[in-house]
């Protein structure tokens, strides 16, 4: 199994996973589920392996989460479900599979614990935050 991706390539955080994943030297399957949209088995799939609930893969912000009144503790997970479905934007990302398990890596260091090496450094995110020393170590 490579590394797969669900990806939204306007989003800092998934940009800077993209980056790690192919810095470590993985090809990554990247999906950019945006256009692709979900179905119902994929996302209880993606929520069951990586331990989630919708609850807690819902996207609050930069998403219409509150307009559609889903921010509510009283909303279910089956409207949460459906209303990801109609709006892809609603779940988090980016969502990350690989042979060592699957997650939603927010912050963007979460990918380190799915690769099978980590990427040569020094290694920096997007923001200048430092993610590997030059001597190839995770910087905490």
């Amino acid at each position: 199994m490579s590394v797969v991706i669900y990806h939204n390539p306007d989003c800092g955080t998934s940009r800077n996973v993209l980056a790690i994943i192919k810095a470590s030297g993985e090809a990554p399957v990247i999906i950019e589920y945006l256009k692709t949209g979900w179905t119902r088995p994929q996302l209880l799939g993606l929520f069951a392996a990586a331990d989630l609930t919708p609850r807690t893969a819902l996207r609050t912000t930069k998403s219409p989460a509150d307009e559609l009144g889903l921010l509510d503790p009283s909303v279910n997970d089956e409207a949460l479900l459906d209303a990801m479905l109609e709006h892809p934007v609603l779940v988090n990302r980016p969502i990350v599979c690989s042979p060592k398990g699957v997650r939603l890596c927010r912050p963007s260091e979460a990918v380190l614990d799915l690769l099978q090496s980590l990427p040569p450094g020094p290694m920096e995110k997007e923001d200048g935050s430092p993610l590997i020393d030059a001597e190839g170590n995770r910087v905490d």
